[in-house]
């Protein structure tokens, strides 16, 4: 029971990786797309994601398919993190997948994080504005990472940095530790196939 128990833990999360990484795809590829009509700027991003919705030829449909890749994956590596804290296989493979899918969870979040402000609106604004004086209460070095985030004060600069973090910095981080994710689950499942089989006690005792 314990085996299969295992078995199905172990497939459900080469499952999950396998969405995983194909959602980061979607994400990464769509984002490819729309940063040839967005505009970075304070004046500019709110105007050019309405020029994409509107005038943009399928361009809806993408903007909404970065959405909904960017929030599922987080959601998605939230399960796995579950599902792999139950599985509890204790190899190196598993290891890696364990320590690469909590990094992939912190990179979701602060991909969220920083598109937060890039659509330039009354609502992303208002909540980075609240949540930059959270950061700012950091003890030390709170001043310095909210002038390194925002450049200052919160305009063309600050869409600039966080655009650059979101786009190119955390981006390509995410889909390393996704590729980094799937390979590491794909290896525990042929060393676990190596393994011999395991005899439980209740077995031993039938065969005895």
């Amino acid at each position: 029971m314990s085996i299969s128990y295992e078995f199905i833990l172990r497939r459900l999360a080469t499952i999950l990786s396998v969405a995983i990484i194909t959602l980061t795809i979607i994400a990464a590829g769509t984002g490819i797309l729309l940063s040839f009509y967005y505009e970075p700027t304070a004046g500019g991003a709110y105007q050019s994601l309405q020029f994409i919705d509107n005038q943009v030829q399928n361009g809806w449909l993408i903007h909404r398919l970065h959405n909904i890749a960017g929030n599922e994956v987080l959601v998605i590596a939230l399960i796995q993190i579950v599902v792999m804290f139950l599985g509890r296989q204790f190899c190196n493979s598993w290891l890696t997948a364990w320590i690469s899918v909590i990094l992939f969870a912190l990179s979701a979040i602060g991909l969220a994080w920083t598109a937060m402000i890039l659509s330039w609106d009354q609502l992303g604004y208002w909540r980075f504005r609240i949540e930059l004086q959270t950061i700012e209460a950091i003890p030390v070095i709170g001043s310095q990472l909210r002038d390194i985030l925002t450049g200052g004060a919160i305009n063309t600069e600050t869409v600039k940095h966080l655009y650059t973090l979101h786009s190119y910095v955390i981006s390509a981080g995410a889909v390393i530790l996704a590729v980094i994710h799937l390979w590491s689950l794909l290896r525990q499942e042929k060393e676990q196939k190596t393994l011999p089989t395991a005899v439980s006690p209740v077995d031993e005792l039938q065969v005895n």
